[in-house]
């Protein structure tokens, strides 16, 4: 089983994976693009270098019978088996990310992403269909977070009930 875990920068997909490691594979989406050749060159005007997500995702094949987390913000768009998004109040976002020194343009557009249901909308729009659990992570210990993904995955990674796919639980606006 492969599953992404996905959402905004700053949102707490990075130390969530770390503790996964210890019990599972966790794959980092950068190391895959550039393993595959799909990461483009570092864009100094926001210090990020492009993943060619369509290319990987097409490329990128899941040969182990292990449960394997995929961390990355663009992750939910890999053939994956199901998504964990990630989400944090806008607010406490914008305080995250400016401890990692972003610039007040790249923290606006990621906070106004976060406002927006971004993921959610991608996730909607290219009509990927495997389960989603959503996660509220900006008073959450990282602990619970986890015990609930791994409860999720040991579980089979039930989805929701169709009334709730139609719309985002969390809704910042």
């Amino acid at each position: 089983m492969s599953v992404a875990i996905s959402g905004s920068p700053g949102t707490g997909k990075t130390t969530l994976c770390s503790l996964l490691r210890e019990q599972y594979s966790v794959l980092q989406l950068r190391d895959l693009a550039e393993q595959f050749d799909c990461l483009g060159q570092v864009d100094p005007n926001d210090d990020s270098a492009p993943i060619d997500i369509h290319t990987l995702s097409e490329k990128l094949e899941f040969k182990s019978s292990e449960v394997t987390f995929v961390d990355g913000h663009l992750s939910h768009f890999l053939e994956v088996d199901a998504i964990v998004l990630l989400r944090c109040n806008p607010q406490f976002l914008r305080e995250r990310l400016a401890e990692r020194e972003y610039s007040e343009q790249k923290i606006t557009a990621n906070v106004e992403w976060e406002m927006v249901s971004g993921t959610w909308s991608e996730i909607h729009e290219f009509e990927i269909s495997v389960p989603v659990l959503e996660i509220d992570t900006t008073h959450s210990p990282v602990e619970e977070i986890l015990q609930t993904v791994v409860q999720w995955v040991d579980d089979g990674c039930p989805s929701r009930n169709q009334k709730e796919q139609d719309s985002p639980i969390i809704d910042w606006l």
